[in-house]
């Protein structure tokens, strides 16, 4: 009998593992709250079928849970428990991309009841970054070592050619979820230190990397770092940090951003219809009269100078241009960013994307130090998958295969850190092109 599996979400990173479950004989129904993007997607295969789905309607997403093999979640992650509170009910299997949250992470022990794996961070960032950096940890711990640094860094950016605006950044996975991500907190181990970035201050946190064969980046940190300490099995570690890398400048411009309030998640939701950009930005961020210079006040407020770069950014993004609309009729700061970075920084028919993906280790054996790095440089496919949508969807594609050929059998909300999904994950990903170059020192 055909296995069949369900798939919440048709977004900018579904396309590759829809496709690669259909052509791997799987029976896939995707689900989005606009239905056309999901038939978009069901054209591509016989295979594949379009539901349109509301994640509030309890009882179509327990039948679709029910009618399943295996459900899929790619929507934002505040949905994953909803889902996987069904596939727990009906004991049926899960697969997110995406970090595992406090709430999903309360749900392993009833997971383990229900005899069903709920495997997470399968995607990226998280997830190649987890499984490539594992398959080092465990290669020096098999011949003895000890890991005592491991810096790590991942970003998903225009291909150079295509970096074609003066942010030097373009939309490849949720635009929303980018900006959220811009106000986290973080933490992590340099030196046996911890090192503590409130989320207001991450973007004045940040360094210079260069990447052999592709140029420098900025890193900054992401995230809790210091989680990852027990989740590695690296106790006794002296430096370890996740970083993500942008294009030279983003920090600084970013940075301001944040000091204007735009990546405020629980901001205060507007009517702004009607009005325009500078309009938003003087009466609902910074309390401005209607008549005052934006340009100046912002200047002042963030002791920028005229020529300064970061206004620059803010003027090309329409900040300042009266006869710009709000692209969206009602929404908080962060809502009305996305949606001016949707219609300015979003990839044209043909632009590639370019993910990089970069560790450096330090290890000990005995007393004698060895350095290693690993390196990912994958690029979008020319009037094909961009590298976000294939790096985030197919690892969880294969994910979802070796579950249903009964190859993961481990119950509970999993990460992928055990080599028996690790190995078969990076090998089959190989195959796509889709690889890490290790380098020894």
């Amino acid at each position: 009998m055909t296995q069949k599996v369900m798939i919440f979400g048709a977004g900018l990173v579904s396309k590759p593992m829809v496709v690669y479950l259909a052509e791997n004989g799987f029976e896939v129904t995707i689900g989005n709250r606009h239905l056309e993007k999901a038939e978009k997607l069901a054209k591509l295969h016989p295979n594949i079928t379009a539901v349109q789905v509301d994640v509030s309607n309890d009882e179509l997403m327990n039948k679709l849970v029910v009618e399943h093999d295996l459900s899929v979640s790619l929507l934002p992650a505040v949905y994953h428990p909803i889902v996987a509170a069904l596939c727990i009910k009906n004991k049926k299997n899960m697969v997110t991309a995406s970090y595992v949250s406090p709430a999903m992470a309360e749900l392993h022990n009833q997971a383990i009841q229900a005899d069903i794996t709920i495997l997470n961070e399968i995607g990226v960032d998280p997830g190649i970054d987890h499984m490539s950096a594992m398959k080092i940890f465990d290669e020096v711990k098999d011949k003895g070592g000890k890991i005592t640094s491991f810096m790590s860094y991942c970003g998903g950016l225009p291909a150079p050619q295509h970096n074609t605006n003066p942010l030097g950044y373009k939309f490849s996975w949720a635009p929303k979820g980018v900006l959220i991500a811009a106000g986290n907190n973080a933490q992590y181990l340099r030196d046996s230190e911890v090192v503590n970035v409130p989320g207001k201050d991450l973007f004045s946190h940040y360094w210079l990397v260069d990447i052999p064969g592709v140029g420098t980046y900025e890193a900054y940190p992401n995230r809790d770092s210091l989680s990852y300490i027990e989740t590695y099995g690296l106790q006794g570690i002296k430096t370890i940090f996740r970083g993500t890398f942008r294009n030279i400048s983003h920090c600084e411009t970013w940075f301001s951003m944040a000091q204007l309030g735009f990546f405020d998640k629980n901001g205060e939701v507007h009517d702004t219809s009607n009005m325009s950009v500078p309009q938003f930005i003087k009466t609902h961020m910074l309390g401005l009269e209607k008549d005052s210079c934006l340009k100046s006040d912002i200047a002042k407020k963030l002791n920028l100078n005229s020529a300064s770069t970061v206004l620059k950014k803010f003027e090309w993004l329409g900040f300042f241009d009266e006869s710009y609309q709000v692209p969206c009729d009602r929404g908080a700061a962060i809502d009305v960013l996305t949606a001016i970075m949707l219609e300015k920084m979003s990839y044209e028919p043909g632009e590639l994307d370019l993910l990089l993906m970069h560790h450096e280790f330090i290890a000990d054996f005995n007393g004698k130090e060895q350095r290693i790095t690993s390196t990912m440089i994958d690029y979008g496919i020319p009037d094909g998958d961009t590298s976000m949508a294939r790096t985030v969807s197919l690892p969880a594609a294969i994910a979802v295969k070796m579950i249903l050929d009964g190859k993961i059998t481990s119950k509970g909300v999993l990460r992928p850190i055990d080599r028996n999904i690790y190995l078969p994950v990076l090998n089959e990903l190989e195959k796509m092109n889709i690889k890490l170059v290790e380098r020894y020192y």
